[in-house]
């Protein structure tokens, strides 16, 4: 099993004078999640002054901490060379533009050919990584941005970020159903109490916040596309709030409605609503404090070339374009925008 070794030392400042051990560590070492401190200390790796203390031991100002460990895989998942489109990377994170039938991490029926099969192959440090520095998960079918720490400290940077709603996230869809006016979204979800594999809304007063912010983009009559932005990163989360609304995401395998053909549509249009089987849902825009240099970055991709072709025969079918527009099926463009404070 591979490792790699870490020394952290630190003087103990004169206001953390009466605090507990483990507060201080996670204020002195804040690279490092709390998690993973209080493993340390378990394990005898924290010193003070030489000794090994307890959690709830209190400190004193100028006594010596040092934090020596080993750090081990905690990924042992096979390394496999899958190809990635890479919208960024530096030596703390690496911004991704996710394919539809990607599976970021495996699980039951999708035992590798994951996202973090691919990145155990290219950025191998990532197997000491808890879940291979993958920070959130975008679902096997949609497509879109995402961002993976390839270290400690960028992951739980990141996942403070996210924790405190920092970091900002919009979709793309297309919905079943004429959406007049966008709107909030405030529903707390949970896990489906009789259909584990889906999730649902909570009743008041259980299950975890969930908020989506709803905007209406173009209006096809039949269907509407819309832009949304989730500050909270629950399971299935647009897909169950736009369905509990009442416009589920178009080829929706598991939240979405019957299918619905657009009055005076052309057989093209037809067939492409019913050959498109997998969730009309894009993650459009990430924007992220970088936990280096505390830039704010910000990278855009343009739908995939399936949804792009059905808006187009959606528009044309509404009377919104005309089949003798210019369209490029194959120009599929991903760009990286960068936005400074």
């Amino acid at each position: 099993m591979k490792t790699t070794h870490i020394d952290l030392t630190h003087t103990i400042p004169d206001h953390c004078f009466g605090m507990r051990l483990d507060q201080v560590l996670a204020e002195l070492f804040p690279d490092y999640s709390r998690s993973a401190l209080q493993k340390w200390l378990k394990q005898g790796a924290v010193l003070v002054d030489g000794k090994v203390w307890r959690a709830k031991d209190k400190v004193q100002s100028g006594e010596s901490i040092v934090v020596s460990v080993d750090l081990e895989e905690v990924t042992t998942n096979e390394a496999q060379d899958i190809d990635l489109n890479i919208l960024y990377e530096d030596a703390d994170i690496m911004v991704l533009n996710k394919h539809a039938g990607l599976v970021v991490h495996p699980g039951a029926g999708n035992p590798d050919g994951t996202l973090l099969n691919a990145l155990l192959s290219r950025t191998p440090e990532v197997s000491q990584l808890a879940r291979g520095g993958i920070v959130h998960r975008l679902d096997k079918d949609t497509t879109g941005v995402m961002v993976v720490a390839k270290t400690m400290a960028a992951q739980t940077w990141l996942v403070a970020q996210l924790q405190d709603r920092k970091i900002k996230r919009e979709y793309e869809a297309i919905v079943v159903g004429d959406m007049i006016a966008g709107r909030t979204i405030d529903k707390p979800m949970s896990r489906h109490p009789k259909q584990r594999t889906k999730m649902a809304i909570a009743p008041e007063g259980y299950g975890k916040p969930a908020l989506s912010r709803v905007k209406v983009l173009q209006r096809y009559g039949s269907y509407t596309r819309v832009r949304v932005q989730i500050e909270t990163g629950r399971t299935h989360q647009i897909r169950v709030h736009l369905s509990h609304i009442g416009y589920p995401v178009l080829g929706d395998p598991l939240y979405g409605a019957r299918l619905v053909l657009p009055k005076g549509a052309s057989e093209e249009l037809i067939d492409e609503l019913r050959a498109f089987k997998r969730q009309a849902l894009h993650a459009y825009q990430l924007t992220l404090e970088h936990p280096t240099t505390h830039e704010i970055m910000s990278w855009k991709t343009s739908v995939p070339q399936d949804m792009r072709y059905l808006q187009r025969l959606l528009e044309i079918n509404a009377g919104l374009a005309s089949e003798d527009d210019d369209y490029d099926p194959d120009d599929d463009q991903a760009e990286c925008v960068w936005v400074y404070e």
